[in-house]
Parts: C-alpha cells; sequence; structure tokens
C-alpha cells in the first residue's frame, strides 16, 4: 500500500514538471514571434506612406486637362474651345463682307520668338487675336461690335432690348459680376484675370458691345 502512495506521488509531481515546462516552452514561443509582427507592422506602415505621397505626386504632375467648353467671358462667340482656336469658326459667323491682316509680333516672353497678331475687320466693327507660336492657340483680346453682322453666344447682339440682355445675364450671375448704369451694362469677371463685356445701350437697346479680354 505505501508504494502505491509513492508511486502516485511520483506520476502526479512528473506530470506538474512536464506541464510547467511546456507552460514555460509555451510563452517562450509566443515571446519570440511577437517582435518579429511588429516589425512587420512598422515595416508595412512606411511602404503605406510611400505609397500615399506617390499618389499626390502624380495628380501633381498631370494636372488636369482643360474643359472643353469655355465660358461666357473666356470667349463670347466661340463656346468649343477646339473650334476657338480656328479663325473659320469666326468667319462663318460674319454675315458681311469682311478682311483679314496678319501681323507679326514679338513674343511678350521671349525676343527670339515671334508671333501673329490676326485683325478682322467688318463695317465699323473689328476683332483682334493673338495668336502665339508655341501654343498653336487663337485667344481673343479685342472685340469691338457696332452692328447685328456677328451675334455673340446666347444671342447677345447689338439691337436686342435692354430687358433681353439682362435676362440673358441673369441666367449666368453666377459667374458673372453685372453692373448697371443708364447707359451701359457691364459683365465682368468676378475673380482672376481681369475680363468684361461691355453693352452700351441707347433708347432701351444695346447699341455697341466691346470686349476686352486678357492675353498673359
Amino acid at each position: 500500500m505505501p508504494n502505491l502512495r509513492y508511486n502516485s506521488f511520483r506520476c502526479k509531481y512528473s506530470l506538474s514538471v512536464r506541464l510547467l515546462v511546456l507552460l514555460l516552452l509555451f510563452n517562450y514561443i509566443a515571446s519570440a514571434c511577437t517582435p518579429d509582427t511588429a516589425d512587420e507592422q512598422q515595416t508595412d506602415a512606411p511602404q503605406e506612406i510611400h505609397t500615399a505621397i506617390a499618389a499626390d505626386t502624380t495628380a501633381t504632375r498631370n494636372p488636369k486637362p482643360e474643359p472643353s467648353v469655355i465660358d461666357l467671358l473666356g470667349n463670347p462667340f466661340v463656346a468649343n474651345r477646339t473650334k476657338s482656336n480656328s479663325l473659320s469658326s469666326y468667319y462663318d459667323r460674319i454675315n458681311a463682307d469682311f478682311t483679314v491682316e496678319a501681323d507679326p509680333i514679338e513674343n511678350r516672353h521671349k525676343s527670339n520668338i515671334t508671333d501673329t497678331i490676326y485683325t478682322i475687320r467688318f463695317g465699323n466693327s473689328v476683332m483682334e487675336f493673338y495668336a502665339p507660336t508655341q501654343s498653336g492657340a487663337l485667344l481673343l483680346q479685342v472685340a469691338d461690335i457696332k452692328s447685328n453682322a456677328i451675334v455673340l453666344r446666347d444671342n447677345l447682339r447689338v439691337g436686342m432690348p435692354q430687358t433681353e440682355l439682362i435676362a440673358k445675364l441673369k441666367t449666368q450671375a453666377q459667374n458673372l459680376k453685372v453692373v448697371q448704369t443708364p447707359n451701359e451694362i457691364i459683365a465682368s469677371t468676378k475673380e482672376g484675370a481681369p475680363i468684361s463685356l461691355h453693352f452700351y445701350l441707347n433708347n432701351g437697346k444695346v447699341d455697341r458691345i466691346l470686349y476686352e479680354g486678357y492675353v498673359d
């Protein structure tokens, strides 16, 4: 009987030792694995930051293209950006005989480059364009319209009633600053480059339209 008790005690003691060894071994393995996981997390974080920075850099290098439709003050005659760079787009709108002049001019920023000024004349009206050689653009810088031989966008024209003009400008009030006097209505940009469209009045009707663009 004493032997049985002794053997039982030895078995319990041996089992306890084994469990203790297994518990220590498990803790060792767990503690050894934890730093690797933390390192991996720390390693992943800079990669995510780097990716975000790269995305921002790409956005800076590839700016959004200009819209294909120009606002009224950007060009009061032709809305399509591509068509606005062609003189024929303006020829087609003139219902009168006209002449065209082309004069070379020194580039405003580089003296070794020659650009061109195109001038269209019909009756007492005139339209002047600046054409930079390098960009291939055709920029309307001045238009002085004194007859109904040409109609602007939104059917704006010499001879239209003042009330009709005001109604049409109100539809674009969000983008325009409109100032009215007894003899003139001026639509201009709210911010950015100074551009204006002057409507001179006579007896309640538009008698003359003067556009003053901005060319840098």
